[in-house]
């Protein structure tokens, strides 16, 4: 009875959910999303100015600088964490990271259930498409001429993560948020943003490299 009652505390659904050893957040929800804003807010002001001293970039590359190295970093510091860190909810001391996915997973328990679908797209997530988002930021700093293929390679990556991600919740219930409220702000805002702007890149990218070859095939018609 007192191990069974020991596993009930947590606050995740399922109830019944097994966690054994599970240590509740030691900060609460304002001391772990305020950090993170503030942390991103700098990181977007940072490149935002250092992008400008790049020649030939317009405003529009600048912000897409800012969402890779944003999204970039997001990927290979926090899912990273996740995806390598297996027991964080044990975790005894307020360690940043963990206590970000202890609190995220009232949206969404199967990260602190460690699902496999979660694991394996988090996974990939920070061991290939954040470097590669890095890498697009120096590319369009650098105007390299796979600027545009590389970032909608990396949109194609996300949205298919946010296909997979979405679609298994849906196949095994779509019921792991504690509320309402957690699920329309963790489970749906928190994730809408990388299924927004990955398909706004898409298209734009797509039409830059069509442009591209219709520039080169009417130089060969000539």
């Amino acid at each position: 009875m007192g191990v069974a009652a020991a596993e009930q505390q947590h606050p995740y659904v399922p109830r019944d959910l097994h966690l054994p050893d599970y240590v509740p957040c030691f900060l609460s929800q304002r001391d772990i999303l305020l950090p993170y804003l503030a942390a991103s807010l700098l990181l977007v002001a940072l490149i935002w100015l250092l992008s400008g001293r790049c020649s030939k970039i317009t405003k529009t590359d600048r912000l897409l600088m800012c969402w890779w190295a944003f999204t970039g970093l997001t990927h290979i510091i926090l899912e990273g964490y996740f995806a390598f860190t297996p027991e964080f909810y044990k975790e005894k001391t307020p360690h940043y990271l963990a206590e970000v996915w202890k609190e995220y997973s009232k949206g969404d328990s199967r990260y602190v259930g460690r699902d496999a679908a979660v694991v394996t797209v988090e996974g990939i997530t920070a061991a290939i498409e954040g470097p590669a988002c890095l890498l697009a930021v120096f590319a369009i700093a650098s105007r390299k001429s796979y600027s545009y293929i590389l970032q909608f390679a990396i949109c194609l990556g996300q949205l298919y993560g946010c296909l997979v991600y979405f679609i298994t919740a849906y196949l095994e219930g779509d019921n792991f948020s504690t509320s309402p409220f957690y699920y329309w702000a963790y489970y749906i805002g928190a994730n809408s943003s990388w299924v927004v702007i990955p398909t706004l890149i898409a298209i734009r990218s797509w039409k830059k490299i069509c442009a591209a070859f219709q520039a080169e095939k009417k130089m060969k018609t000539r």
